[in-house]
């Protein structure tokens, strides 16, 4: 597991409904396509849906979760955000951490996500933590954008 920094001045913690209003708004000034609340509110439960609070703020979240695959748990980071103003402090990274964390808690040990084919920030992200693309999905958004589906086998990232 690499060694990364948690800005100073935020806290992560477990999503609570009360957050989700600044989960949207963080959602809507990120995404063309963005996920509606109700979609939020019926993960508010899962150990994986963590955000970054500042002072009272929601400024990013992470929305994992762990569903039976086959014999055995898969992880899956569905979304991660962070607002715009407060990008490139390593709050991204710090939320995907811990998500990752609680996902393996919860005895993942395979890890998956989607990210549109076109966001190399997020690739870079998400291939510096550990993730490896392992396939392409034609058409996967509603835009017709291809997604890579990148996978984390767990107990490597631990060890890492």
């Amino acid at each position: 597991m690499a060694v990364h920094t948690q800005p100073a001045d935020v806290t992560i913690r477990d999503a609570e409904t009360g957050d989700l209003g600044g989960v949207v708004r963080i959602e809507r000034a990120s995404f063309a396509q963005p996920w509606p609340y109700a979609a939020f509110d019926r993960f508010v439960d899962e150990p994986g849906f963590l955000v970054a609070d500042r002072d009272g703020d929601v400024v990013g979240y992470v929305v994992g979760d762990v569903t039976p695959d086959f014999g055995r748990d898969l992880g899956h980071v569905k979304d991660l955000a962070v607002a715009p103003s407060d990008r490139r402090r390593g709050i991204g990274r710090t939320l995907l951490n811990r998500s990752l964390t609680a996902l393996a808690v919860q005895g993942s040990d395979l890890v998956k996500l989607e990210v549109r084919a076109g966001n190399e920030a997020a690739q870079t992200l998400y291939r510096d933590v550990g993730f490896r693309a392992t396939r392409r999905l034609s058409g996967y958004y509603r835009d017709g954008e291809d997604a890579l589906v990148m996978m984390l086998h767990v107990p490597d990232w631990q060890d890492g």
